[in-house]
């Protein structure tokens, strides 16, 4: 075997069950990885384990091995809905690999049932799947298993279910706090028994994660493998040493294109930024690479990211959108990140930073200029364009918002040179775009809204919603009477507080105001709070008032009264 490899399982300071030594013979697993070989004796001696290893150095069955074998070594064998083990992990496809692994070695111990918890589903599917099989082995994400703990009313009493758990292991863990789980997570362990077992398996080490560490787990064991074959004055890589990192800079679509055109009997994992972004130029490789397939997956699809995700598995070579890695357990892989001219910097931070090494790529061969059949594909159909626009403005936007700010600035990004590689038509209506001119962009003549949807229903609807505008816009508008709204009431109030204040300071500070002028005040007040109380109308409010005596006198002419001095 090669250098990523730590000797055979029967060199394990443990013995292995015969089932488990029997499945690893099935598919040819004879050698154990460094991650393998340091975690599973530790798993297996009830010891908590923090593991950092490179993604792709066999962290699965570090802990998939050590679950089956502490659930056979429980005195009192599982029931059927009581949960033995727990794996958490922050990805559905990651999740339905580590179920399809567990799946395959539990095989050989049928007592053991096990369910995926995944979002994509429906959860009462999972809720009566859950009631009728049962599950000692649970693998979900944080969303949906956090779910399931509320579905008492359902008849599904998780938190009853996991007090007999023995293990629970998180996967991924810096991503699962990268992408915002952390109070899932905090919920989800406080349904959980503190006498267990836990591991932690992450690709790097963060200030966030040590506190996972701290609330999760008992006195953990640390273990930090390092791949073989690495010398030690080489820079402490974070990715896997057969995992070649490269960068192009300039005309990064075109760049894509050509190098796809060239590699087209190989699989291919394309990362953009934004589920807008995929979506556009997913539909744009369709039309540039021809005899390839290609499929789109992002987060915001739901019930089809599953099935996507198992049919690229499945095919020989294709091009797949945000999902899956490459150069896993001792296998070759390549990357390579497309940069503008003014990222470049990005290289030496990812380098110093990050521990990732890149070296430039030339691009061998003719790079052709693919933008101006993109452009006809958003002139020819209207639902094109619309993704156009839609990537444009999500990229400006996730740009604006890049955790790398001091390289990723949104100030310096030539936006006129943006829009020319997204080939848009024209510029689109946005808050980061208002008061700026672009004389490096030149807008299509024509009038973008006579642009068609190929699809004949949308078109009749977007018909149908012009009309309506343009009716609209025929109907002359009528200038309504502006009535102000004005509160009498409130206004009057206002008015009376203030006159009794002031005669009341008046009083106070030993002013010659009458005693007929504050009973006066006093009446006022007291007809106020009739006409609050609707025993009489603004009108009779406003003419009349009742003097010392209790006769009634209109407001105008007292009003003239006190003016003159009295009578």
């Amino acid at each position: 075997m090669d250098s990523s490899t730590e000797g055979t399982w029967a060199t394990l300071p443990v013995k292995l069950t015969d089932g488990i030594l029997q499945t690893l013979h099935e598919v040819n697993f004879t050698h154990m990885t460094p991650v393998q070989s340091a975690c599973i004796p530790l798993f297996m001696s009830n010891k908590d384990v923090a593991a950092e290893a490179v993604t792709g150095s066999g962290k699965t069955l570090a802990f998939v091995i050590p679950i089956i074998e502490l659930l056979l070594r429980r005195e009192e064998k599982l029931k059927k809905m009581q949960v033995g083990a727990l794996v958490i992990t922050p990805t559905r496809e990651l999740a339905l690999q580590i179920s399809e692994v567990m799946a395959l070695f539990t095989q050989k111990f049928p007592q053991f049932t096990q369910i995926l918890l995944i979002g994509g589903t429906n959860p009462i599917d999972d809720v009566d799947k859950f009631k009728d099989k049962g599950a000692n082995i649970v693998i979900a994400t944080p969303g949906r298993l956090e779910d399931m703990f509320r579905r008492k009313a359902e008849g599904l009493d998780l938190a009853s279910a996991v007090k007999s758990l023995d293990v629970l292991v998180l996967d991924e863990a810096d991503r699962l706090l990268e992408m915002g789980f952390e109070a899932s997570l905090n919920t989800i362990l406080g349904h959980l028994p503190k006498q267990r077992r836990t591991g932690l398996f992450s690709a790097t080490q963060t200030q966030e994660l040590e506190k996972l560490v701290r609330a999760g787990l008992r006195n953990p064991v640390r273990i930090a493998v390092k791949e073989k074959g690495v010398e030690e004055s080489a820079v402490a890589q974070k990715t896997p040493s057969r995992l070649c990192n490269y960068y192009t800079v300039k005309n990064k679509f075109n760049n894509l294109v050509a190098f796809l055109r060239q590699h087209k009997l190989e699989k291919h994992l394309i990362f953009f930024s934004t589920c807008a972004c995929v979506e556009y130029y997913g539909r744009a490789l369709e039309t540039l690479v021809k005899k390839v397939t290609v499929h789109c997956i992002h987060g915001k699809m739901k019930h089809k990211r599953n099935k996507i995700f198992a049919d690229f598995r499945a095919l020989k070579n294709a091009f797949v959108h945000r999902c899956g890695r490459t150069a896993r357990i001792g296998n070759q892989g390549n990357a390579l990140v497309f940069l503008l001219p003014m990222e470049e910097s990005y290289v030496n931070f990812l380098c110093i930073n990050q521990k990732c090494p890149l070296q430039k790529m030339v691009l061998t061969g003719e790079v052709v200029d693919v933008l101006p059949k993109v452009k006809a594909l958003a002139l020819a159909d209207r639902a094109m364009f619309d993704r156009g626009m839609r990537a444009f403005v999500s990229y400006v936007q996730a740009y604006a918002k890049h955790e790398c700010s001091l390289i990723f600035r949104l100030k310096d990004l030539n936006l006129a040179h943006l829009a020319r590689g997204f080939a848009l038509l024209r510029m689109p209506k946005m808050p980061e775009l208002k008061d700026k001119t672009f004389p490096g962009f030149t807008r299509t003549p024509m009038d973008t809204d006579t642009i068609r949807y190929k699809d004949k229903h949308r078109e009749k609807q977007r018909q149908k919603m012009l009309a309506e505008l343009k009716e609209k816009v025929k109907t002359p508008f009528v200038k309504r009477d502006y009535i102000k709204n004005k509160s009498w009431s409130k206004q009057t109030t206002k008015k009376e507080r203030r006159k009794k204040r002031s005669a009341k300071r008046k009083l106070e500070e030993g002013s010659d105001v009458e005693d007929e002028d504050m009973q006066e005040l006093l009446n006022d007040t007291r007809l106020l709070k009739r006409l609050k109380k609707g025993k009489i109308s603004e009108e009779d409010f406003e003419n009349s008032s009742l003097t010392a005596d209790g006769v009634r006198t209109p407001r105008s002419v007292k009003r003239r009264v006190m003016r003159d001095g009295g009578v």
